[in-house]
């Protein structure tokens, strides 16, 4: 057991006779040490996107309801009464009238 754990700490078994299954494996494993690690980065990336489009839709969010907002002011009635009196534009006194057109065939 002990001469074991030394010929492993020494390398030895990279220089045997049968080390060619040996650097087999040790090429797996470093080609899937790579491509985990590329995989992380790659993860670590979208996160970040992620992150920053979550700001951008709050940004945006917000912005829209403000935007909403003022958007509302200007359709109430007050509010379009007030600018069309500016310009000398005032609401009539009577009311509508409604126009009914009958098609006979």
């Amino acid at each position: 057991m002990k001469k074991r754990i030394l010929n492993i700490l020494r390398g030895s078994f990279l220089v045997d006779e049968k080390s060619t299954s040996n650097w087999m494996y040790i090429f797996l494993f470093l080609i899937l040490s790579i491509v985990m690690i590329s995989s992380s980065h790659s993860i670590d990336k979208k996160v970040y996107k992620i992150a920053a489009m979550n700001e951008e839709i709050k940004s945006l969010r917000s912005e829209f309801v403000d935007t909403r907002t003022i958007l509302m002011t200007y359709k109430m009635e007050s509010s379009v009464k007030s600018r069309l009196a500016e310009k000398g534009i005032k609401s009539s006194k009577t009311p509508p009238v409604k126009i009914i057109i009958n098609v006979n065939n």
